[in-house]
């Protein structure tokens, strides 16, 4: 495929005109419009719908847009870091990060960050449900135990597990009997898997109070309302100063933070940067550095 016209046809999908890219580049049109005919027929595919007055991508051009705009972006910040003789990190990093994560610690990770890498404008969007990278273009995904995609690659940076904890004054019931609880969704009774220090058991939730988010959680627990399940890392302080119980871990409640993007080939120096700095706060990637980091 010719790099060339390749390009030509990224700068007339973005600017979206042959016109237009012509202005604000300084080509020629008609040099234009030929490269991405040349292309159109190398490929044997038709990429824009050309009318008489608008230009639009076709289904199989937007695909080629959007798989190709990424990697002829770090190409050229490949060559214009070779060319100063150093790859620094600069532009724009825009990333997805979890809820809690994010509350607990991306404003310290994202402050750490800027102000080692100046150039690099950080732009963190919090939200649980798993964004599509390419078409909502993020740089950098944060997932807890993300399903399997073929189209990213990654690394998992921390481990966490959920522990069931309350306030002292609630004392371990028998699996018959039910203790009020504080849970996260949806309600109901519900009964949770814990392995104790005696080994296996059942405990029988009472909902008495329903929040939308693990730190809402915490806090209510703190406060004498019921048991709970939550990550050890966000209780860990509690527990060492006695506020909160340990009462076992929850049976098979393991989880991983991810950090993914889309492909290893030409990773950008700022996104390399960044899963440096998290390696870097989290070098064993532990529930317990997590939490000293949350403290800290």
């Amino acid at each position: 495929m010719d790099l060339l016209a390749l390009a030509d046809f990224n700068l007339v999908a973005r600017h979206g005109g042959f016109g237009k890219a012509a202005r604000a580049t300084g080509r020629p049109k008609a040099t234009l419009s030929r490269r991405v005919t040349e292309l159109e027929l190398a490929l044997q595919l038709r990429l824009f719908e050309r009318g008489a007055r608008a230009l639009k991508l076709t289904e199989e051009g937007r695909a080629l847009y959007e798989r190709t705009a990424l990697l002829l972006t770090e190409l050229d910040e490949t060559a214009a870091a070779i060319s100063s003789g150093a790859e620094k990190p600069r532009g724009r990093l825009r990333i997805s990060a979890p809820l809690l994560f994010s509350q607990t610690a991306m404003g310290k990770i994202s402050a750490g960050f800027a102000l080692k890498y100046p150039d690099v404008r950080l732009e963190i969007t919090t939200e649980d449900r798993a964004v599509d990278m390419i078409e909502e273009g993020y740089d950098l995904v944060i997932r807890v135990n993300p399903p399997p995609d073929e189209s990213l690659v990654g690394r998992a940076f921390l481990h966490d597990r959920l522990v069931v904890v309350a306030p002292p004054d609630i004392v371990l019931p028998s699996p018959s009997q039910p203790v009020p609880g504080v849970v996260r969704g949806g309600a109901g009774s519900e009964t949770w898997n814990v392995m104790t220090t005696k080994g296996p058991t059942k405990i029988r939730i009472d909902p008495v109070l329903v929040l939308s988010s693990l730190i809402m959680v915490r806090d209510a627990v703190r406060a004498g309302v019921g048991a709970a399940r939550l990550p050890i890392s966000l209780v860990s302080h509690d527990l060492a100063a006695g506020t909160l119980m340990h009462w076992g871990d929850v049976e098979n409640s393991e989880v991983a933070l991810w950090a993914l993007y889309p492909s290893r080939l030409l990773l950008s120096a700022r996104v390399s940067a960044l899963l440096d700095f998290l390696m870097q706060a989290f070098p064993k990637g532990t529930p317990e550095e997590l939490a000293a980091y949350i403290g800290g």
